[in-house]
Order: structure tokens, then sequence, then C-alpha cells
């Protein structure tokens, strides 16, 4: 009896996004859920993986209507982390991955042996949609949209830098997002912080972040690194993707004894339309408490 051989098939993608980033979106099973389909009509309602050399994977690939369904799974052979994976098959196909970094830029190679069943065509067409399916999802979490807001306020930069940090004042500017706004620890450069509110739902949450520079009366900025639900710290995870890495700055600037405000952040793409409903609302609130103490 002929035993049919395997062929080995490549296929790539590059993602705009830090090899780091790109690992962690490509192995955690509850980003795997979100794109591991090859097309519109499957979905991969769950994944279960243990990405360490004996760790076994095991990805629930369905028809959406329930008429088939498979499970893709193996073990893990060989795992460099943020740079190579390799992984057996249960049928036995060997599978190699490389994460080759390019700047702020990932390739993604993937090499696979070949079942029998299906054309080598057909194969690699699934495997590279799979791919491209990937590189959407983890753009969209990857890339942020850039927002800036500028005021004028009637107050010395001193005054306007301190009423914007301050405990007591930061909360009553902030009170336009959230009216529970308030935050805990330092705004020393390289200090921990966390910004937190109370939800409808009685529940705490928000978000943490790290001071990137603090510039007394000239800058400040904050890269965010994690969230807060229901008073719980999380730091991965598909929400957490959607903000990590992003930079909140605030520039002042003094022209005839007044202050220019200018706050540049990136945000998540759904969160734009209230950001951009909200921060001039803040900023008001700030030049309102500024202008009043001056009086």
């Amino acid at each position: 009896m002929e035993t049919k051989e395997s062929t080995l098939v490549t296929v790539s993608t590059t993602i705009d996004a830090p090899a780091e980033k790109v690992w962690r979106l490509f192995t955690h099973p509850k980003h795997i859920v979100k794109w591991n389909y090859a097309s519109d009509d499957w979905h991969t309602p769950k994944a279960e993986n243990e990405p360490k050399v004996g760790g076994k994977f095991s990805w629930r690939m369905e028809a959406k209507d329930g008429s088939a369904g498979f499970d893709f799974s193996g073990i893990y052979t060989k795992i460099e982390k943020y740079k190579l994976i390799g992984y057996t098959l249960d049928d036995g196909r060997e599978v190699k991955i490389q994460f080759i970094p390019d700047g702020n830029a990932t390739t993604i190679r993937e090499t696979f042996e070949t079942e029998h069943e299906n054309t080598m065509e057909m194969q690699r067409d699934g495997w590279q949609s799979i791919l491209n399916h990937f590189k959407g999802y983890a753009e969209s979490l990857c890339k942020f949209v850039s927002l800036h807001f500028e005021i004028t306020i009637n107050a010395r930069v001193e005054k306007v830098y301190r009423t914007m940090l301050d405990e007591h004042t930061y909360s009553e500017w902030t009170a336009e997002f959230n009216p529970t706004s308030h935050y805990v620890g330092s705004w020393d450069k390289g200090a921990r912080i966390l910004f937190l509110g109370v939800d409808g739902e009685g529940k705490s949450g928000g978000m943490i972040g790290h001071v990137r520079e603090n510039i007394p009366n000239r800058f400040v900025s904050i890269e965010y690194a994690g969230l807060v639900q229901d008073g719980m710290e999380i730091m991965d995870g598909p929400e957490v993707d959607a903000w990590a890495g992003g930079l909140e700055n605030y520039s002042f600037s003094e022209v005839n004894r007044k202050t220019i405000v200018s706050i540049d952040t990136e945000a998540n793409h759904e969160f734009k339309t209230y950001f951009l409903e909200t921060w001039p609302k803040a900023l008001n609130k700030l030049k309102e408490i500024c202008e009043r103490a001056e009086k």
C-alpha cells in the first residue's frame, strides 16, 4: 500500500504591531476565539492553550449553523517566546510558526505539512485566510485613534498644573467622566497610578497607568497598562489589549499670564465619540476651577 507524502506549505502575513503584543494575541485563548476562522460562516467557540514544550492545545472549530465541526489539537514541541512555536498535530503533522520582528511590525510565517483529504491549494488558502483574520483582529486592537484637545485658562501655569493633578481638584474636574472619579498613587515619574471610579452597579473600575514623564508646569505623560474591573486588577486579555500601550499627554505653556493646556490622547476607537464629547466638558470644568481660584 502506497503512503502519500505530505507537502510543506508556507503562508505569512505582517502585522503592524510589536512581537510581544502579537504573541499575546496569537496565544491567549480569549483572543484565539476572536480570529481563528477561515471563512465568516465558521467560528471557534472554545479554545484551550498551554504554550510550553509538552503543553497541549485544542481549538474547537465549527460551522456557525452547526452542520460541521472538528477539534484542531496537538502538543507543543518547541517554544521560544516572541520568536518561535513548533507543534505536532494529533494526526502527526508538524507545524512551525515564526515571529519575525521588523521595527514596530511583526511578520508571522507558518509552515505546515499538508493532509490528504483536501487539495494543497485549498489548505494553503484556508491557513492564509486565518492569518489574514488574525492580522485584522490584531491591528484593530493595536491601533489607537489620536485625539487632541486644547483650552486657554486665565491663570498662571503653576496654578493650572497644581489644580489639574491635586487629589481633590482632580476628582472635581474629572467628575465629567465619572462622578466618583479619583486616583490612587503618585504622579512622580516612573510611578504606578490607578484611575478609578464606581459604575452604575456600584462596582469599582478604571485604568492602571504608569507615569512616563512629569516635568512640573510643562509636561505629563501617562501610559496605560491594565484595567481594574470590580476591584480586581487585570493585566491580560482582550479588554486590556484594547488599551495597553495607549498614551495620554498633558502639555502646559504660559502666554501673557494665561495657560494653554493641551491634551493628546490615544484612545480605543470604540470610545472616540465619548471622548470627543467629554474631554471638552472636563477641560471647561478645569478652567472654571482655576479661574475661580484666581478671583
